[in-house]
């Protein structure tokens, strides 16, 4: 479906904010998430000269790169996180297997507007898996005022909008 000429709410000038998310790994909803890294694509540049004018030196585009993007979760008993990554490395099993069937997974990325929670942007990272897990932060038996964090990073190979999703319309 092809994204509308105008938007829904054209009287819109606020941007949206950061702190209305939601990320879905594989089908489940991450409990507690609290910080997700950017989305980034970086795009080489290629320089080159025209034999006619070895004067001025010109720029094309590139192979495309992804950065990684990092998750990160308040410690609770939600176990997408480490089920994933040892989906991708299972050391405590012993052989550090790896599971080529579900290593990889669909992760969507929801920004949510103010009023309801509702999916007003989405993206989906394509072929992403878990490079790094970190199940426990330091400790600090001093500091009562620190939340538990765990976090994995996630890599990929690209991104793309949902287009379906649509801003639902101001009253």
């Amino acid at each position: 479906m092809p994204a509308p000429m105008f938007p829904a709410n054209a009287h819109r000038y606020d941007p949206y904010r950061t702190f209305k998310f939601q990320v879905v790994i594989g089908g489940r909803t991450v409990a507690g998430l609290s910080k997700m890294g950017a989305l980034k694509r970086t795009t080489e540049v290629v320089k080159w000269r025209s034999a006619g004018d070895p004067s001025n030196q010109r720029v094309i585009p590139g192979g495309s790169s992804f950065e990684a993007v990092s998750l990160e979760q308040g410690l609770s008993q939600d176990r997408v996180f480490e089920e994933w990554a040892n989906a991708v490395n299972n050391v405590a099993e012993g052989d550090a297997g790896m599971s080529l069937l579900n290593y990889r997974r669909e992760v969507v990325i929801n920004v949510l507007d103010l009023q309801g929670g509702t999916p007003v942007l989405t993206y989906r990272l394509r072929r992403a898996w878990v490079s790094e897990f970190q199940a426990l932060p330091e400790f600090d038996a001093n500091n009562m005022n620190t939340i538990a964090i765990q976090s994995i990073m996630v890599q990929h190979e690209g991104f793309v909008r949902d287009l379906g999703v649509q801003e639902r319309v101001e009253s």
